[in-house]
């Protein structure tokens, strides 16, 4: 039987992907299981994944749930086309999700750690800075 900090942590988890997109430009989309759906940011240069690394994270629209499982080739002329692979996915454990700053724990096959999302103050609409922070620091 878990014990009551493991029960409440695996309550709180929510499913995430980072998917591998090579399509006009080659980048991972990094997906967030939040009110039903997988909110999403295109992250050019991929996911950081040593401790203090930062990356910009350009928000996209948000996608079905169900396309966190999809892996093929989108069709030249349709949005998105280019090849699609799931390249990390697992569970996240949201610390804090406002409008301007998103402090998560993603463990996943590849990743697993603290990161947190930072929406831009001034520049473009949608662009958020991605930061990988060390384990056992606060954000």
């Amino acid at each position: 039987m878990p014990t009551p900090a493991t029960a409440d942590r695996h309550a709180a988890a929510r499913h995430f992907v980072i998917q591998e997109h090579r399509a006009r430009t080659h980048h991972f989309d990094l997906r967030l299981e939040r009110a039903g759906v997988l909110k999403s940011w295109a992250v050019p240069k991929g996911v950081p994944e040593a401790p203090g690394e930062k990356r910009l994270a350009i928000q996209v629209e948000d996608h079905a749930l169900a396309y966190g499982r999809f892996e093929g080739t989108i069709p030249a002329g349709e949005y998105g086309a280019g090849t699609v692979r799931r390249w990390d996915e697992g569970t996240y454990e949201p610390r804090a999700w406002s409008d301007r700053k998103i402090d998560f724990t993603l463990h996943g096959h590849r990743i697993d750690g603290p990161y947190t999302l930072v929406r831009f103050a001034r520049g473009a609409p949608g662009h958020w800075l991605l930061i990988r922070h060390r384990q056992n620091q606060g954000t």
